[in-house]
């Protein structure tokens, strides 16, 4: 994956995604959408996989298979709204293991704070794949990016449903490393950090919390 930030503009990912803008979509419609968005978000951003064969028996004939090679890859829920892209992540990803990170942003600084984490071991033999739906300031993202490479990871990936300029800028100046694969890239932060036009709080639509 060679572009720092990835949009994927697939026709059923932009349909799906101006359901869950509208603000009368249900918090049980959001979930859906999220969980059937997040199946098209994982297929690209695990393009790049590690691959090997292996010798298999057919009915017909033995044959040299693709298949994916090391460990498990890792999906890193950044809590609490990364849990609905997880959740049709597993999907498509039974096999992987799981870790969440808990950080909620001090409404005055806009600053992340940290008050969990708990990540699979050997994350530096991994893919390491960070879900949070919303990429505002950007702050958050890297301060979770910081404690996956604290924690060994060196091939992480950031997933996430939309994006702002604001925050695609710092993550790139953050973590140049770390690819951005998004459905959108949205027009800018309001003067509270939330992204516009955006959808709300991703969190409190998914849950009914407000």
């Amino acid at each position: 994956m060679k572009e720092h930030l990835t949009i994927v503009k697939h026709p059923l990912v932009q349909h799906k995604l101006t359901l869950m803008r509208e603000k009368d979509t249900s918090t049980a419609k959001f979930r859906q959408l999220l969980r059937e968005i997040s199946l098209l978000l994982a297929y690209e951003v695990t393009r790049d996989l590690h691959m090997t064969t292996r010798r298999i028996e057919t009915p017909l004939a033995e044959m040299d298979a693709p298949v994916l090679e090391g460990r498990k890859l890792a999906l890193i829920s950044i809590l609490r709204a990364g849990n609905g892209l997880l959740d049709g992540m597993l999907e498509l990803i039974p096999s992987a293991r799981v870790g969440f990170i808990g950080l909620y942003r001090d409404e005055k600084t806009l600053q992340p704070v940290q008050y969990y984490f708990k990540v699979p071991a050997n994350l530096e033999e991994r893919f390491v794949i960070a879900v949070d739906p919303m990429l505002a300031t950007g702050n958050s993202s890297a301060a979770a990016i910081d404690l996956l490479k604290k924690s060994g990871a060196k091939e992480i990936r950031f997933l996430c449903l939309l994006a702002a300029p604001e925050g695609v800028a710092h993550m790139k100046e953050a973590h140049p490393d770390v690819p951005i694969v998004t459905a959108a890239l949205d027009q800018r932060l309001n003067e509270k950090g939330y992204i516009v036009p955006g959808l709300g709080d991703a969190g409190d639509r998914m849950f009914g919390t407000q």
